[in-house]
């Protein structure tokens, strides 16, 4: 869904959290004093992650490797990229035993 850019406005918000919720995201944000440091770090992670669940992210390649186009879909090149949401789960909590 697009938003037409004359009615898009800034999205304001209230982010809480408990390192009990995400104790790595936690960690990270808390490195920053409050304020502005600490909420752009939080929307770069944010802009990161939904590059990497729409699988925009392309790893670093060395040499000329680096100049190849990209398959035109996610098998065309002999390798398969696979499901983000599995991709996603490896990085959720961890399973009890």
């Amino acid at each position: 869904m697009t938003i037409p850019a004359k009615t898009a406005g800034p999205i304001s918000m209230l982010f809480e959290m408990n390192r009990e919720d995400n104790p790595r995201l936690y960690d990270d944000l808390a490195r920053f004093n409050k304020g502005t440091k600490r909420v752009n770090r939080l929307r770069f992670l944010a802009h990161e992650g939904l590059l990497a669940q729409n699988w925009l992210l392309v790893p670093a390649m060395a040499g000329a490797a680096a100049a190849l186009p990209l398959p035109a879909s996610p098998t065309a090149g002999g390798f398969d990229l696979g499901e983000p949401t599995v991709t996603n789960q490896m990085f959720g909590q961890p399973l009890r035993e």
